[in-house]
């Protein structure tokens, strides 16, 4: 039997696009859809002829909670297309697909209330047969939970108690969906979107606001033939050269410098009782570039357009870092042009590596205890631009908000 699985698709996330004044659609947008169209492509015609019988996927379909019109739309119009050619397809949600609030709707549920045929959507924990062309399947279903759902009653706990009784009620849940009943013969397949320990851990980290919790390897439990993991970025498996294959098929595309040099793709498995082999496919995700150049002079312009006269910019997300160990200038406007050919490009960044006695903010050396205030010391200390400490203090401002938020309802 055959699954592809992939995860972590992120539509909506539009950090290093550019909006197209006449279509209004954002690049990034295009960007991602190009690596989901390569999984949906594969599943629909595989290359090596051999049908894929089941679509797993395993969370965070959208970047919001409440994703734009556009983006539904357009992942709408791939499972369709999957669903046209009898492929059975299962949607877990993942933490960004969840809303905020209890008694609101994810993304996701509009699939369960237009009752598509051969789509499950699990928002909840549970065990779904899945009838596929090879013979039945039985997938347990971990979607991402909301904090309150496995706290219970928090009150009293520190932060570090609240993430143990997190841990711990997963793992209980993780031991439920194992204990259910399965026939002997049909293979048993693990979804779940949730952080193991000891998987690489990425720009993941930061698009989640609040603490997480994590499980350990070993709280896996056994009695799986193929474990489809979501919510890392990097493509890798947890339990190399061993059965059963415990799998985070990463996200499609990059989402940040961070995943600069991760191969991005999804996973094919073919999964039997007992046993499971899987492959890895890439998509073709945006390159991510990152120049450093070092200035000498005062005017780093020159040094810094040779830098980029020899560098692979074209259709790149590029950023510049200009490097040196006093203060110099830059032409901006020269270097854009310079990388006009770039899918996109910031400002240079300008790097001053001042001695070590002069690299600590005496603000910094006195204790601040609103972190808002504390983000803006430490922003001032980088030289941001003052533009940019503005929207980055909204963004955290935005982000306490929804913290305080949560914390109110758990």
């Amino acid at each position: 039997m055959r699954v592809l699985h992939f995860a972590d698709l992120h539509l909506g996330l539009e950090n290093y696009g550019r909006v197209d004044p006449s279509t209004g659609v954002n690049s990034r947008l295009l960007d991602f859809l190009r690596c989901l169209d390569t999984a949906v492509d594969h599943a629909l015609a595989p290359p090596d002829g051999r049908p894929v019988d089941l679509v797993v996927f395993c969370g965070d379909a959208f970047r919001s909670r409440e994703p734009s019109p556009t983006a539904q739309v357009e992942f709408a119009a791939r499972i369709r297309g999957l669903r046209r050619a009898g492929l059975p397809v299962l949607l877990l949600a993942g933490n960004h697909d969840l809303p905020l609030f209890r008694g609101r709707s994810s993304a996701l549920e509009i699939f369960s209330a237009l009752e598509v045929e051969g789509v499950v959507v699990a928002t909840r924990p549970g065990v779904h047969t899945i009838r596929t062309a090879s013979g039945p399947l039985q997938v347990a279903a971990l979607p991402a939970l909301r904090r309150g759902e496995l706290l219970g009653d928090s009150r009293g706990l520190t932060e570090e108690q609240r993430q143990a009784r997190e841990s711990a009620r997963l793992a209980e849940i993780l031991a439920e969906l194992a204990a259910a009943d399965s026939p002997a013969a049909s293979p048993r397949l693990l979804a779940a979107h949730l952080w193991v320990e000891g998987g690489t851990v990425g720009v993941e980290r930061s698009l989640a606001p609040f603490a997480e919790p994590r499980v350990s390897r070993t709280a896996l439990p056994g009695g799986f033939d193929y474990i489809a993991l979501g919510h890392l970025h990097r493509f890798q498996d947890l339990n190399p050269g061993r059965q059963p294959p415990v799998v985070y098929a990463g996200s499609l595309d990059r989402v940040d410098f961070a995943e600069e040099n991760d191969p991005k793709g999804f996973v094919v498995a073919d999964i039997e009782r007992g046993a499971a082999r899987y492959q890895f496919v890439p998509t073709p995700a945006r390159r991510f570039l990152t120049l450093r150049a070092a200035v000498t002079e005062a005017d780093g312009t020159p040094e810094v357009l040779a830098a980029l006269s020899e560098a692979p910019v074209a259709g790149a997300v590029v950023r510049v870092i200009a490097e040196a160990e006093f203060e110099f200038s830059l032409d901006q406007s020269t270097l854009r042009q310079a990388l006009r050919e770039a899918s996109w490009a910031g400002p240079v960044i300008r790097e001053i590596r001042r001695p070590a006695r002069e690299t600590r903010s005496p603000e910094l050396t006195e204790r601040v205890t609103d972190p808002l205030a504390a983000l803006e010391v430490y922003l001032k200390a980088r030289q941001t631009p003052p533009e940019m400490i503005v929207q980055l203090r909204d963004r955290a401002a935005r982000l306490v908000e929804a913290l305080e938020a949560q914390e109110r309802l758990a």
